[in-house]
């Protein structure tokens, strides 16, 4: 993963994005497993732009360290866009970072329901004024659905990030 061109051509556009900006980030990885802040950290100078990881792979993480409320790991379950926008809240407040990324999913090969399949997906950003969770469905193998989550991660970064265009 840290020799795909692709991943560490977006690490390399976030990093800058933030440097440029003088923000820092937060992650805050489920399925992923952190290697989202592996990724950012494996490039020389990400002390600058990375703040801190969290890695709450079970749901007492989750509301431990980020709090996740118990009520929207019951009724929305860890899988879902509700726990993914409370995991990147809390990664925020729990930080001194301007913006946060959260991951959770089913990455296989089980652990899936009729409901919730495996290769499904919740990425979060959140800044002081902003949270958004997009929902995705990836194929592939564990390592492929992990990566492809990265992928996604970093590309939502960068779309927070780039100033916006106009005509």
């Amino acid at each position: 993963m840290f020799s795909d061109p692709v991943l560490l051509g977006l690490v390399d556009e976030v990093s800058g994005l933030l440097l440029s900006q003088r923000k820092k980030l937060v992650t805050a990885e489920s399925c992923t497993g952190g290697l989202i802040s592996a990724l950012i950290t494996e490039r020389a100078g990400s002390s600058s732009i990375f703040e801190r990881g969290y890695v709450t792979y079970c749901n007492a993480a989750k509301q431990t360290l980020l709090g996740v409320p118990l009520q929207v790991l019951e009724t929305q379950g860890a899988v879902s866009a509700e726990c993914a926008e409370a995991m990147a809240i809390g990664a925020l407040r729990n930080s001194r970072a301007a913006i946060s990324v959260s991951v959770t999913g089913i990455a296989g090969p089980g652990g899936a329901t009729p409901q919730k399949p495996v290769g499904l997906v919740y990425i979060a950003v959140a800044t002081d004024s902003f949270c958004k969770a997009k929902e995705f469905k990836f194929a592939g193998s564990r390592s492929e659905i992990r990566a492809a989550s990265c992928r996604e991660s970093l590309m939502f970064l960068i779309e927070r990030l780039a100033p916006t265009q106009t005509a």
